[in-house]
């Protein structure tokens, strides 16, 4: 995250002050296994990325919050007061939905304030920018306040001003993820309770490789809200002869084949199947990670693409071909797409040595496949939301 050239884009903008400017980040997240699990109450295992979005920010003297972006031409300027009055379906929707709930909490801004962001994560690749960048403001603006809350606390937030200011109905793993990352280490998340562990992730010679298809997808999208839909339709039925029944995911997959016959419907039997199978095998994945087994981990990943292409049916062509061509390489141990799907990101565990094949043959596969150029990134595991040290 470049400091120093988003302090002499802030100073060109908003000039001197006898206030300090402080600086924040917050990291992207992948999800190594467990989608589409989040909202059905069961475990993820996501990971913290070493990339994400910086803030800038400075009090000022009088009422108004400014919100600035590299990476997006819109900006606004806002009285403190009138904050959350009006929404503008623009970027700004997000850290404005965060100061909303903060003040539901009672944290109310006590100035105002120059923010300026810069984000290093592609908008809609499926990384979590939005959780980033609500993950990033609230962090901040606490720490302007002097005010504090947890990383549970603060995902919780960050999560409710995206569900009902911006008004996507997301899961909690994303913010969660962001607020809460540590280095060389996932986070076995139960969404259910917010209950959660570090997991060690450190794969030695193996490098997590990132391809985003530059297929764009929005996560307000109707086919997101339509799986959960389907998923607590499911969940009714089956509650018929398991009246205690909570979550989906609460399921082993031997009580699910015990009950399946509730569900006639064969899709929404898809749909329970694949969270069951799913959540399933995020246990498995940190059995396996705890025994180093990395092999016995790809191939998890694979099983976990599968499903969600067959059963789950939120992958597309360009996410299936990526995957498919990632696997052709020998030093692939797995591959499978990440994120909500219907485009975005895959996520490949790639030996150190084959990496540069990698990138090469894959990239032109899937060129020559789909008309799109993809991007990779080689990546590690970093930290969650923290305050950064000014660089001189």
């Amino acid at each position: 995250m470049s400091q120093q050239h988003l302090q002499q884009s802030f100073l060109t903008e908003f000039g001197e002050s006898s206030q300090p400017i402080r600086y924040f980040g917050a990291p992207g997240r992948v999800n190594l296994i467990g989608e589409h699990i989040d909202y059905n109450g069961g475990y993820v295992l996501p990971a913290a990325l070493e990339f994400g979005t910086t803030l800038a920010i400075r009090k000022r003297e009088d009422n108004r919050v400014i919100f600035k972006s590299l990476n997006l031409a819109y900006e606004a300027e806002i009285e403190v007061q009138d904050l959350g009055k009006t929404k503008t379906g623009e970027w700004i929707d997000y850290p404005v939905g965060v100061i909303v709930e903060l003040g539901k909490l009672g944290i109310s801004l006590t100035s105002g304030y120059e923010l300026m962001f810069e984000g290093k994560i592609p908008n809609g690749a499926g990384l979590s920018s939005s959780a980033s960048l609500e993950v990033v403001t609230a962090y901040a603006l606490l720490s302007m306040e002097g005010q504090e809350l947890s990383g549970v606390e603060i995902a919780v937030l960050s999560q409710k001003a995206e569900n009902h200011y911006v008004g996507v109905n997301s899961g909690i793993m994303d913010q969660f993820a962001v607020a809460n990352g540590a280095t060389d280490h996932a986070i076995l998340l139960m969404c259910g309770t917010l209950e959660y562990r570090l997991v060690p992730f450190v794969t030695g010679s193996y490098k997590l490789v990132i391809g985003n298809t530059n297929k764009r997808r929005g996560l307000v999208d109707s086919k997101y809200n339509e799986r959960r839909t389907q998923c607590d339709e499911a969940l009714e039925l089956l509650k018929k002869k398991l009246p205690d029944l909570k979550y989906l995911a609460d399921l082993s997959p031997e009580q699910f084949s015990a009950h399946e016959s509730e569900l006639q419907d064969q899709i929404l039997n898809n749909r329970a199947k694949h969270v069951v199978e799913e959540n399933a095998r995020v246990l498995q994945s940190v059995d396996a990670l705890s025994r180093n087994d990395l092999a016995l981990f790809g191939q998890y990943m694979n099983e976990s693409h599968d499903s969600l292409r067959d059963l789950y049916e939120v992958s597309c062509s360009e996410l299936d071909i990526m995957v498919e061509e990632a696997r052709r390489i020998p030093g692939t141990l797995g591959s499978r797409m990440t994120g909500a799907g219907f485009g975005g990101c895959t996520v490949s565990l790639v030996h150190e040595d084959d990496v540069a094949l990698f990138v090469e043959q894959v990239g032109e596969a899937y060129e020559r496949r789909t008309g799109l150029k993809g991007e990779f990134y080689v990546c590690g595991v970093g930290n969650g939301v923290h305050e950064l040290k000014e660089e001189k």
